[in-house]
């Protein structure tokens, strides 16, 4: 990381919090092999109440992370495969007459769930998809004229592949907000991808699996992690950083106040998962690629051309506390 700093790290201690959230990370990196540094964002994203995108290749195990992360948080779980032809009513549910008692009844969608998979969400059409808008910034779903709250805690973890698969339809810059973190796994070195081939199967290792925590004791973790300490040097840092992808040449559409609040959240998370005594400069650091990869649009002009190399320019142009 840069920086080098020594970072502080609070000991676990009697905690049953902190210690579940130790066995969760445990756990999920022996199914999603070598993939710590994606694990503790995602880890992260939950625990700053955010939701995530996970883009990548097929096959790279993207659904398995989700999947992963609904068991070893104990969060119940619902999966909607995206399609062209899938509607808004697929999404949040319907009401039904029901003859007998000569009234609506309210049928839900798989959207009340704490944990919704949302898997291939670019494959299905911008109306489908703006069946998750309200859900995800309001955590309720509005049915013939009827607000109705969805789960606590609740997430959305969205997987899509790149947008030059065929058969996508890419997500508008309103809805790609909405996601608090964009994560991308990539390929396992040859290691892990020869256990993946000799050893067991993900699914089954899933079904084994045992809830590390509560939906209760993540209400907690959530609760503690947003009082996690920043001094005003990183809140400095922030806005350095917020600044620098408003006014370099190099990117047409910076970060907005949402995405500043976002980058805060996030790094105190990481902070809390990483077990610091406060936020650190490279928890910023560590984050801003996942909060600021989706929001950036680069200038026609630049040579910057991936997110990646986008935030990695962002950062080295801003000085370290």
């Amino acid at each position: 990381m840069q920086g080098g700093s020594t970072l502080e790290k609070v000991p676990l201690g009697k905690d049953g919090g902190r210690q579940a959230l130790e066995r969760a990370r445990d756990a999920l990196g022996s199914i999603i092999l070598d993939k710590d540094a994606q694990i503790a964002l995602a880890l992260a994203c939950l625990l700053a109440r955010g939701h995530l995108l996970i883009e990548d290749l097929p096959g790279l195990g993207k659904t398995t992370l989700a999947q992963a992360l609904a068991r070893v948080l104990g969060l119940s779980y619902r999966r909607i495969q995206f399609t062209s032809d899938l509607l808004p009513a697929d999404i949040v549910g319907v009401s039904v007459f029901k003859k007998d008692a000569g009234e609506f009844e309210f049928q839900p969608g798989p959207i009340f769930a704490q944990l919704v998979l949302a898997d291939e969400v670019n494959r299905a059409t911008p109306k489908a998809q703006s069946a998750l808008l309200e859900a995800m910034e309001e955590a309720q779903v509005s049915v013939d004229g009827n607000t109705r709250a969805l789960p606590k805690p609740f997430f959305v973890v969205a997987t899509q592949n790149p947008a030059d698969q065929i058969g996508t339809f890419p997500l508008p810059e309103s809805q790609l907000d909405r996601f608090l973190m964009r994560l991308a796994l990539g390929y396992p070195n040859a290691e892990n991808e020869r256990e993946l081939i000799t050893g067991d199967d993900r699914r089954t290792m899933l079904e084994s699996t045992e809830p590390a925590m509560t939906p209760d004791m993540l209400l907690e973790l959530q609760a503690a992690t947003s009082k996690v300490h920043m001094s005003d040097h990183l809140v400095d840092y922030i806005q350095a950083l917020v600044r620098q992808t408003r006014e370099s040449p190099d990117i047409e559409i910076g970060l907005s106040p949402r995405g500043a609040q976002a980058l805060a959240a996030a790094a105190k998370a990481h902070a809390f998962v990483e077990r610091h005594s406060g936020v650190f400069p490279d928890d910023v650091q560590a984050v801003f690629g996942a909060i600021a990869g989706h929001r950036l649009k680069p200038a026609g002009n630049t040579n910057f051309r991936s997110p990646t190399e986008m935030c990695q320019h962002v950062l080295d142009s801003v000085a370290i506390p």
